[in-house]
Parts: C-alpha cells; structure tokens; sequence
C-alpha cells in the first residue's frame, strides 16, 4: 500500500506519495494550511484516495537529536491525524531535509521565487524517500 510524506509546518504542508511497491516517492503538492479540522479532513480524504495505509511525517529535531518545540507541534498534528484518520502516523527524522530540497532546486536551476512555492512538498519527498529507503520500511 502507498505511504504519503508529509513536511508539517506552520502554513503550508508539504506532501508526497509513494508508488503502491513503497519504492519511488513523488512530491505531489503544498497545501495551504485552513484551520486544524479543514486540515484533517483533507488529508483523510487524501489517504482514502490514494489507498495509503500510513502517514510519514518528518520530524524536525534538534542537530544533537533532541526534539524541541517544532517537534512536539508535528507529535501534537501526528496524533490529531491519526485519531481523524484511522490511519498510522509514523515519524521520519527529517533533519536537513529543507536544506537538502533547497540544494536540490538550485542546482536545477529554480528561481528563487519559484523555490518557495516548491520547497515544502520537495522537502516531504526526501523525507517520504527516506523513509522508504530506510530498515524500518522492510
């Protein structure tokens, strides 16, 4: 079953989905944030759509691996979701992802202007790929 990345933030979330073999993840959209239930139900909806059975949501820690506000605003979201949803949350460490997504549009040669429209489902496309390519997904 498919898996949908999600790069939280306080705006805009950043979404990816993965292909049904769980091995390639396409960056698919950033949405803009409503209000919390608008945001739930959307996303809901979204994985009812695409037949997903988990939500990977990137986890912004600390560089030393603690987790600081941002983190507990993205666990706070993960467990709304979940309760929403029916569907399983799972945390990726997403450290430098944004950075890596930034490093990845300019050498595309993005225009900055452009970049800001793209950067959040970018970002949750490394973390959703990540993921996918990391031990937990086997």
């Amino acid at each position: 079953m498919k898996k949908i990345g999600l790069d939280v933030g306080d705006k805009r979330i950043g979404i990816a989905v993965s292909d049904m073999l769980c091995m390639i993840a396409s960056a698919r959209e950033s949405y803009v944030r409503k209000d919390e239930d608008t945001d739930l139900k959307y996303f809901a909806e979204l994985a009812k759509a695409e037949g997903a059975d988990a939500f990977v949501l990137g986890l912004p820690k600390n560089m030393d691996g603690t987790e600081g506000p941002r983190a507990v605003l993205t666990r706070e979201f993960g467990d709304k979701l979940q309760s929403a949803s029916g569907i399983k949350v799972i945390y990726q460490d997403e450290r430098l992802s944004t950075v890596a997504a930034e490093r990845m549009l300019i050498s595309a040669d993005v225009r900055r202007d452009k970049r800001k429209k793209v950067i959040d489902k970018v970002a949750a496309a490394i973390i959703l790929q990540n993921f996918l390519d990391g031990p937990l997904n086997r």
